[in-house]
């Protein structure tokens, strides 16, 4: 991949991740590896609909994935990467 398709796709994951509740859901998948979306809604005291959004949302990017048993669906994250990002980003000097 060339130095212009990589800022393009890095600009591309960051715009998706780029939402508060986004980054909360990013960070619990990275704690618990996986979770269903009554687990996440019920602990980031949020509408179901709008966790089912974000979900969507970042699926169809290419950050989560999902798995099903029965009739749940369980979301994790495809690349453990993007947890790191936002952990870099914490501990950036824009952050103070």
């Amino acid at each position: 991949m060339n130095d212009e398709k990589k800022i393009d796709k890095a600009a591309y994951v960051l715009k998706a991740v780029a939402h508060p509740l986004r980054i909360k859901i990013i960070q619990m998948l990275n704690e618990n590896k996986e979770l269903n979306v009554s687990a996440i809604y019920k602990d980031l005291n949020a509408e179901q609909s709008l966790i089912s959004h974000h979900l969507i949302n970042m699926r169809d990017k290419g950050i989560l994935d999902i798995r099903r048993s029965g009739k749940n669906i369980y979301y994790f994250l495809v690349d453990t990467a993007v947890a790191d990002v936002i952990e870099c980003i914490y501990r950036s000097k824009a952050m103070v």
